[in-house]
């Protein structure tokens, strides 16, 4: 574990595991390439963070990929996730079209460069499938808050994220049927991808839950970069945890209180609702 400027730098053990069992099958150089591409994939997503002015814990490398932890202090909108999340595939086209560079003026190992463009562009793709915590899903799911209540959108991409998850899986194991060989490692990323959005599933309450604070902290933003307030009707009897289900992650809201016979009560700002909500130490909103 190493700390640069603040951003801690990790192994996970079985990486390390990983790494020195290479040495002995002969692979430690083809690993190393992944590892060095993967790095430099996460340095992507961390670079494009720090840029605006977010703080980068950690870069993390797990078994199975990396993963850079950057701190959301409620600045954090749909716009500025899907720039962070597509540095990292940026990152990786970069190096295809220097690796095509290389090879088309005749310099370096041919095969070494074409095994550096092919593990780019395996793990571009891959990391662009809409299943999170991977690119994909992370654009994915901030494409869709543009448009649709936030709780709403952390729902439907945590279910199409373990669907998809769900079917990577069985695709890894349909060689079985014919018996042949299986992928051992896309059983293993298959697994870890169900676990993954299984657990995101089960902590939607709690990451919703955190949206509301991080609105909280973030209003002059809010109101500054969504335009007009955008108006939420609502009943009287109607529950806190039903009008706050409505919230929108991009705009700022202004909720009419309507009585039963039709007339206006009053107009409430958003941050005066979430204020009520937590003052009645209610549990985490359910799915």
């Amino acid at each position: 574990m190493i700390t640069i400027r603040g951003t801690v730098l990790s192994l996970h053990p079985l990486f390390v595991i990983i790494m020195l069992a290479s040495v002995v099958t002969g692979n430690f150089l083809e690993l190393l390439t992944l590892f060095t591409i993967v790095f430099i994939h996460e340095l992507g997503h961390a670079g494009a963070a720090a840029a605006m002015g977010f703080k980068v814990r950690s870069i993390q490398m797990l078994p199975f990929g990396g993963v850079a932890v950057i701190e959301d202090n409620g600045r954090m909108n749909a716009y500025r996730e899907m720039v962070i999340a597509l540095a990292g595939p940026l990152q990786n086209a970069v190096m295809i079209g220097a690796g095509m560079l290389c090879q088309s003026m005749g310099w370096g190992d041919a095969q070494f460069l074409g095994y550096i463009i092919q593990s780019n562009i395996i793990i571009a793709l891959f990391n662009l499938l809409p299943i999170l915590p991977l690119d994909g899903g992370k654009l994915l799911q901030a494409a869709i808050s543009l448009f649709a209540p936030y709780h709403s959108t952390l729902i439907w991409t945590s279910r199409a994220g373990l669907a998809c998850s769900v079917i990577m899986l069985v695709y890894a194991l349909l060689p079985l049927i014919h018996g042949k060989g299986v992928q051992l490692n896309l059983i293993l990323i298959g697994l870890f991808l169900v676990y993954s959005n299984f657990e995101d599933y089960r902590n939607i309450p709690y990451r919703f839950l955190r949206f509301l604070v991080n609105r909280n902290r973030s209003y002059e933003d809010q109101e500054q970069e969504s335009g007009a307030a955008q108006p939420i009707v609502a009943d009287s009897s109607k529950p806190l945890d039903d009008i706050l289900r409505l919230f929108k992650r991009e705009k700022y809201h202004l909720i009419y209180v309507m009585s039963r016979s039709g007339g206006l009560l009053a107009v409430l700002p958003e941050q005066q609702v979430i204020a009520s909500y937590f003052s009645t130490k209610n549990p985490p909103l359910k799915r």
